[in-house]
């Protein structure tokens, strides 16, 4: 045989090769991550997908996973379970992911969460607070604090303030039902006296009536859940009645639409969150600055929670090599982070346990108001828990 056959048949057998992936190098590490891009949550999806794809960004130009290159693959959910499911299906079946984050809200989130638990396929929730989710099965971890756990940091603000009489105004789906169930079970323990709690809904918008019955009540703070959408115009229009009141604030407040939204009024709002944007951790003051410059907009709770998240996700990934499965589970399961939203580490049920930051409005910008450090009583479920 020449030369010519040699080199002909030896250059055919490489493009085989190539064609068909054989050579490692080629291969890209495939992530998921469900969000809402459209619908009533798109400015928190949006928010969300830009906090991981900077995770992502950051991670393949470190050299990705041993030399192979992430590969985020993105579904609209919409923020609901209906579209959450069929998303999660096409990831864990069509798309083959080693792993997944929840960049959503609970509704989708839990009902997203059967199907990556059913394909063993790691979840890494990033603002989901449903009870539920983790319960789901050992491939689910969260790293925000669960609704029951902000609601009795809510509960130990108020007693911080120095007030008693509290109304409680609840978004009446699993967010705020979860909030207002952890509120007045810390209550009890800080003898604050619940005087009304009122109930509405997610699409409301005027709050009129409701408003008028809070003011007869005289309350000296007002504990309320809600999303900016929702806080927004319904802290303006309390402030508008002449309410005077404190008004504490959750997660879902944490946006710069709240700000906006609510306008003059928005200042003085106190809201449990999860970022502290005036930590003098350096990996936070690192994800606010870059955030800003691919996102040309601050950074809000669930940007800096979809980035760590996400980040988590990598790192168990590096420890893997890129696999996926119970090893990368058990990575990530085992791993000790230093997120923009704090120091994460994992307990049995693959909760996290933190301290809960306050945020304030002043002169139209967040800033910080104090620290919730309670061990105790935040400490996140574990499996033997109810």
């Amino acid at each position: 045989m020449n030369r010519y056959s040699l080199t002909r048949k030896f250059s055919l057998a490489l493009a085989v090769c190539a064609a068909f992936g054989t050579t490692s190098a080629l291969a890209d590490i495939k992530i998921g991550i469900n969000v809402p891009l459209t619908g009533f949550a798109a400015a928190d999806g949006n928010s969300a997908l830009t906090g991981a794809q900077l995770a992502v960004e950051k991670a393949n130009a470190s050299g990705g996973i041993n030399g192979e290159k992430i590969d985020l693959i993105v579904y609209d959910d919409q923020a609901s379970p209906k579209d959450a499911i069929p998303a999660a299906t096409k990831l864990t079946e069509k798309d083959e992911v080693v792993g997944a984050v929840s960049g959503s809200y609970s509704a989708s989130t839990r009902a997203a969460a059967s199907v990556f638990q059913n394909a063993k396929v790691p979840y890494v929730v990033a603002y989901s607070i449903d009870p539920s989710v983790t319960r789901t099965g050992d491939y689910m971890f969260r790293v925000s604090s669960m609704g029951e756990v902000q609601g009795r940091a809510g509960a130990k603000l108020v007693d911080n303030l120095g007030k008693k009489r509290v109304v409680l105004v609840t978004l009446k789906n699993d967010f705020g039902q979860a909030l207002a169930n952890g509120f007045k079970d810390a209550a009890q323990k800080f003898d604050l006296n619940i005087v009304n709690e009122y109930e509405y809904g997610i699409k409301d918008r005027q709050f009129g009536p409701l408003i008028a019955k809070v003011k007869s009540d005289n309350p000296e703070v007002i504990y309320a859940s809600g999303y900016f959408f929702n806080a927004g115009p319904l802290v303006s229009q309390m402030r508008a009645a002449g309410i005077t009141a404190p008004i504490i604030g959750q997660e879902g407040y944490d946006s710069d639409k709240f700000i906006e939204i609510a306008g003059p009024a928005a200042e003085g709002t106190l809201v449990t969150t999860s970022l502290d944007r005036e930590s003098a951790s350096p990996v936070t003051q690192a994800f606010l600055k870059d955030f800003r410059a691919k996102a040309g907009f601050g950074a809000d709770m669930v940007a800096a929670s979809t980035y760590s998240a996400m980040s988590i996700l990598i790192e168990g990934l590096k420890k893997t090599g890129g696999k996926g499965g119970a090893e990368l589970r058990d990575a990530i399961a085992s791993g000790s982070y230093e997120m923009p939203i704090g120091k994460l580490e994992f307990n049995d049920l693959h909760e996290v346990n933190k301290d809960v930051q306050v945020q304030t409005i002043k002169n139209g910008y967040w800033a910080r108001h104090s620290v919730i450090h309670d061990p105790v009583l935040l400490a996140a479920p574990t499996k033997d828990s109810k």
